[in-house]
């Protein structure tokens, strides 16, 4: 078997691409910036966890003992990143008049529900913001004396005091100076809140004691606390949305500065982990991907139009996760056809483990995806590599499922515990069950086998006529799909 490529990733605060060496011999810690639990994700947040997702398991399939952290975020996140506006889980709790514990327990079900659905494995450790709340009046505590300052409001990280402040961002002017407009009592622009205070006159439902007064954390304090509390200083990747590389990012960066008494960034271990991944946004064209959008586009309006919620995973591992990648239903629509190709070319495939020595031929496979993925997660490359193993003629006796499956570890589309009949398209709302179209299809055939031509095409205009279209003569074998 051809040697393992050597894993190089895409370093954000280096701006290239390098060659993973973990701080841990063998081992590898991952933390992910994981949700606000105040609304639905939509689609685009789940292409962060996907990326994730795939990350983690290319760790593994390279041998690493893998430590992957997400968070969620419970409290302390405004409606404007800068820290500005309201608090996303307080004025939730308030638009819907529950309590916001009982917002936050809703939310993140659903967050974790879309996780099960898109095959995500499970992290190491999900923390949750709330129960670190005396982590983060400690680290506040320990950092304020030569890093911060007090107002009215809070207390404020003055980013003065950390060198190379920002570096991480792409929204910087020439002279320095980020994207974040000047806010009176600040020392500087960009300065952030780390504790901020209950307005006088006002109650939260969630807040507590400090030294600076009865409050909140501040949301870029979370991640620092909790990605090192659980992974230690300085781990080895941090990943998130390319929305956090301007502003949540690069304040957490700062604090770990000051918390681990660091200097500049030239050194990336300063920072807090050795490497910063990063991927891009999902585009969508209509303008529903935002969550004031009413019915915005989450993974569960997919499924209730009658796709699978693995064609949604398979279409964001078309793209380079450093890729844009457009959203539309005619794109989803060919990721599912391309997931059925996958399952017929499987069925096609011995399910037996390979026996005896593994051939050129084989190898060559194993080697080029290995390649692929190695290369800051190709994933593109990678899956045609998979779809070549699976319609490749003539491979050794098992040796094509044991190839796939070795790659599908890493790929996560769940595609040897797939039917055909799970890709069909089958809207919630549809009036027709799959019983009554399976019998009217039956009497069809028998009608067509009786060259009863008039009667089958009487069963098809019924069948259309509600909402069923019947596919004669698909190449891929399906029978019918229901319009979504």
């Amino acid at each position: 078997m051809e040697p393992s490529a050597p894993l190089t990733l895409f370093n954000s605060l280096t701006r290239r691409a390098e060659p993973f060496q973990p701080v841990h011999e063998g081992e590898a810690r991952v933390y992910t910036c994981g949700p606000t639990v105040y609304n639905y994700p939509h689609i685009g947040n789940m292409r962060a966890y996907v990326f994730a997702d795939v990350l983690g398991r290319t760790l593994s399939f390279k041998g690493y003992k893998l430590t992957h952290v997400i968070n969620i975020t419970d409290v302390g996140h405004l409606t404007d990143d800068a820290d500005d506006g309201e608090d996303k889980m307080e004025r939730m709790a308030a638009a819907q008049k529950q309590s916001i514990w009982d917002v936050a327990e809703h939310y993140k079900q659903a967050y974790w529900a879309d996780v099960h659905a898109l095959n995500i494995r499970q992290p190491a450790q999900w923390t949750v913001a709330t129960d670190y709340v005396a982590q983060m009046i400690d680290f506040a505590k320990g950092i304020a004396a030569k890093h911060c300052y007090e107002l009215d409001s809070g207390l404020y990280f003055d980013v003065s005091t950390v060198a190379d402040y920002g570096r991480l961002a792409r929204a910087q002017t020439d002279e320095g100076e980020g994207r974040i407009e000047v806010v009176e009592g600040k020392r500087n622009a960009a300065d952030f809140a780390i504790w901020r205070k209950t307005p006088p006159g006002e109650t939260r439902q969630m807040e507590w004691d400090s030294p600076w007064g009865k409050g909140a954390p501040g949301w870029h304090l979370e991640c620092s606390v909790m990605s090192g509390a659980v992974l230690g200083f300085p781990f080895d990747i941090h990943t998130g949305g390319i929305d956090h590389r301007e502003i949540h990012h690069p304040n957490e960066i700062a604090q770990n500065q000051a918390h681990c008494c660091t200097n500049g960034l030239d050194d990336a271990a300063n920072s807090g982990a050795k490497v910063w991944m990063h991927n891009n946004f999902l585009v969508e064209r209509s303008g529903k991907m935002s969550k004031s959008s009413g019915e915005f586009l989450r993974l569960q309006l997919l499924i209730d139009k009658g796709y699978h919620p693995l064609a949604y995973r398979l279409l964001c591992l078309q793209a380079h996760y450093r890729s844009e990648l457009e959203f539309s239903w005619e794109g989803l629509g060919a990721a599912l056809t391309r997931l059925k190709r996958m399952l017929i070319a499987l069925a096609k495939s011995d399910r037996p483990a390979g026996e005896g020595d593994i051939s050129k031929r084989e190898a060559d496979f194993r080697h080029r995806f290995d390649q692929a993925i190695s290369d800051d997660l190709n994933t593109p490359l990678a899956l045609t590599v998979f779809e070549e193993v699976l319609s490749a003629p003539g491979l050794g006796p098992g040796w094509k499922m044991s190839i796939a499956e070795h790659m599908e570890s890493v790929l996560g589309l769940n595609v040897f515990n797939l039917t055909r009949a799970d890709l069909r398209i089958r809207p919630k709302s549809a009036t027709i069950t799959e019983a009554e179209i399976e019998a009217t299809l039956a009497a069809r055939k028998e009608a067509r086998a009786a060259k009863d031509f008039a009667r089958s095409d009487a069963l098809r205009d019924e069948l259309a006529g509600r909402g069923v279209e019947v596919m004669d003569g698909d190449p891929l074998g399906w029978e019918w799909k229901l319009a979504p």
